[in-house]
């Protein structure tokens, strides 16, 4: 199945009548976040890159085309006129790893009405759900206060491609390590992980299973302690890691109970066994909260190893997008309904200290000291430049998380920066709403061409 089938069937059938209506002038549309989930103060976009993957290569094929037939119970003849259809727009974005804030356009796209129509899914889809997941994964670095946090969501994200997509974005936002072997090869990402109880279960005691890990463990060693009795694990590793070259740098893991009390316990163990460098890793459940949690008890963990709730956003598992006609053939346009009206026109975004963020039309005069997020990353079908790199989206979430508002960083709670209104947009926004309910007056259609 080519990415071209990636769509729902009522953005085929408007796509083909787009053709058929001869309605294929410049449409742009406008992707963005409504509103933040829940205790959300930021999100952090990603899902960019393969999107621009997908679209450089976007193409309707044959098989898509009689796919499309059977799916609509229609003769391959009707829907002929789709074939061939590619994508040759331009796109303006935000960054990977960037901070954006609720109401911002992730993604403007101009192109076409019928290309920029069929894409919309696919564009929901991956931008949607890959930042859900990294803003998920930067709260969780916060959270930690400075201590590594690493990736362990692979067993338990909506598969395996979403596992995959859990690490690179884990990594984007400051974890430092993945367990996903795929991920950690394909993205450049360190490899980390330990044993399973089943491994501890398969040995006729701890101690055993310990020292044949450790005989084919290259490097340090993590031995998972809690299979049995906690505290008498600890100690087994305890004796164990002392004996081997990798001992002061190697670690155990907790992985159930009360892990801020069982941290206290093993951490004691391990002091007076003279072994103060062996860290402490605690997995099980973890998320933002629980990670400030155990950070405000003061509980000796030196490394958090977060898996499910970040790889699926437990807490909140999905992002109210929005894919926005903003104008078409060269006329602004908007929608007026009740709590999901939009804003008409192509904008830019302008970032200013503290996140006095300002939303504008594209051609405005920035504000002062405004400098702007979207970036035209490809214009006629193709990108402007080279494939970005982890590395770059790392280092600008980095810089914008260190100039992120206190109370946006809060976990809990937080009251989450908004962004303005240009007075260029605004006074838009007033004539082409003024023209609809003109229209609507004098009995006119308030559809969605209404042009200022």
């Amino acid at each position: 199945m080519s990415e071209a089938m990636v769509t729902d069937l009522y953005e085929a059938t408007m796509a083909l009548s787009y053709l058929r209506e001869g309605m294929t002038g410049p449409a742009t549309f406008d992707l963005y976040a409504r509103d933040l989930p829940p205790e959300r103060g930021f999100l952090v976009a990603a899902g960019l890159e393969p999107t621009l993957d997908c679209l450089s290569g976007f193409r309707v094929e044959p098989e898509d085309v009689e796919a499309f037939a059977v799916a609509m119970r229609r003769p391959y003849e009707d829907l002929e006129p789709l074939l061939g259809l590619g994508f040759d727009g331009e796109v303006r974005a935000v960054p990977e790893g960037r901070i954006v804030l609720a109401g911002e356009p992730l993604l403007e796209v101009t192109a076409p009405l019928p290309q920029a129509q069929l894409i919309e899914t696919y564009l929901l889809g991956q931008l949607s759900h890959q930042t859900t997941v990294a803003s998920k994964a930067a709260r969780c670095v916060l959270a930690a206060a400075g201590r590594p946090v690493v990736d362990f969501s692979l067993r338990r994200t909506h598969g395996p491609w979403s596992g995959m997509q859990s690490a690179r974005l884990s990594a984007m936002t400051g974890f430092t390590a993945t367990s996903n072997v795929a991920a950690a090869a394909a993205y450049g990402i360190e490899a980390t992980g330990t044993m399973a109880h089943s491994y501890i279960e398969a040995f006729p005691d701890e101690e055993t299973a310990f020292r044949a890990f450790a005989r084919t463990h290259p490097g340090p060693v993590t031995f998972l302690v809690d299979t049995y009795d906690t505290a008498a694990g600890v100690a087994t590793a305890a004796r164990v890691l002392r004996e081997l070259a990798s001992g002061p740098r190697g670690a155990i893991r907790l992985d159930s109970g009360d892990l801020g009390e069982q941290a206290v316990r093993a951490r004691r163990i391990l002091d007076a066994e003279g072994l103060p460098e062996v860290r402490i890793v605690a997995s099980g459940g973890l998320d933002e909260y629980a990670i400030e949690k155990l950070i405000r008890s003061g509980a000796p963990i030196d490394v958090f190893a977060v898996g499910t709730r970040m790889g699926v956003s437990a807490d909140a598992a999905y992002l109210d997008t929005a894919y926005k006609l903003v104008a078409y053939d060269g006329k602004p346009v908007m929608k007026l309904s009740s709590a999901k009206a939009t804003a008409p026109g192509a904008k830019q975004v302008w970032r200013r200290a503290g996140y006095a963020d300002v939303i504008g039309e594209r051609d405005e005069l920035p504000p002062h000291g405004g400098t702007p997020l979207l970036e035209t990353v490809m214009r006629g079908g193709q990108r402007t430049e080279a494939p970005d790199t982890l590395d770059r989206a790392r280092r600008r979430f980095d810089t914008d998380l260190a100039g992120l508002p206190p109370h946006a960083r809060r976990i809990r709670h937080p009251v989450p920066p908004r962004p303005a209104t240009s007075a260029g947009l605004a006074r838009l926004a007033g004539r082409v709403r003024g023209g609809i309910e003109h229209r609507l007056a004098a009995g006119g259609e308030a559809g969605g061409r209404q042009a200022a």
